[in-house]
């Protein structure tokens, strides 16, 4: 068997032991722009709920409290912003974690939040 010398520099060995691939999660089409747009300043509200929260938040999908829903929320803000900004960075019942905006920082999701409760 014929054995070939390889070139063992550290940019050589690099280049033969570099990832072929990328992991890709769901949501993460969007990633390239909104890190531009955090770059830019973080998105709004509104962009937020309308891109992480609206699918569960408009309708009340399973027992999610509903945007301006004075009775949906009652019980929520009685335990205080802390608990809510807590419970929707890391999961809460069938919530996922940062309610699925995985790079959403926890300034937007707490101002999700508030555009959410507005008015109540």
């Amino acid at each position: 068997m014929a054995m070939s010398a390889q070139d063992m520099s550290r940019e050589a060995i690099a280049e033969r032991i570099k990832p072929v691939a990328k992991v890709r999660l769901a949501g993460d089409e969007t990633a390239q722009a909104n890190g531009q747009q955090a770059a830019e300043g973080g998105r709004s509200a509104e962009q937020v709920y309308n891109q992480a929260c609206a699918a569960c938040h408009t309708s009340g999908v399973l027992g999610a409290p509903r945007k301006g829903n004075a009775d949906d929320w009652t019980d929520r803000l009685a335990q205080g912003m802390d608990v809510l900004l807590e419970h929707s960075i890391n999961g809460f019942n069938a919530m996922p974690p940062r309610g699925g905006c995985m790079n959403c920082t926890d300034e937007e999701i707490e101002a999700a939040i508030e555009y959410m409760i507005e008015g109540l």
